[in-house]
């Protein structure tokens, strides 16, 4: 009988100037969302979804070993607005 190995994978959530992060090792075939109960986070009501290295998944989505989970939150600007901004701070 072939056992598989656990997966180990970061659970990470961030805010502008700050961010957490959670190692866990989890049985394989995994869920992000099974991760995301594990962390302690799976009822964090700012969270709007999930991504895998900056790519979006569902709570489905299988994890593999290494996988660094990102929570989601609704933006707070618009980022091309912010960019101009800062580059006008920038040239006074």
């Amino acid at each position: 009988m072939l056992v598989e190995a656990p997966v180990r994978v970061e659970v990470i959530r961030g805010w502008p100037g700050r961010f957490e992060s959670v190692q866990l090792s989890l049985p394989a075939g995994s869920t992000a969302a099974q991760a995301l109960r594990m962390a302690g986070w799976g009822d964090d009501p700012e969270i709007t979804g999930l991504a895998v290295y900056g790519l979006r998944i569902t709570p489905e989505y299988r994890l593999s070993d290494g996988d660094r989970v990102e929570l989601l939150r609704p933006l707070t600007a618009d980022p091309k607005d912010a960019r101009r901004r800062r580059a006008l701070r920038g040239r006074g």
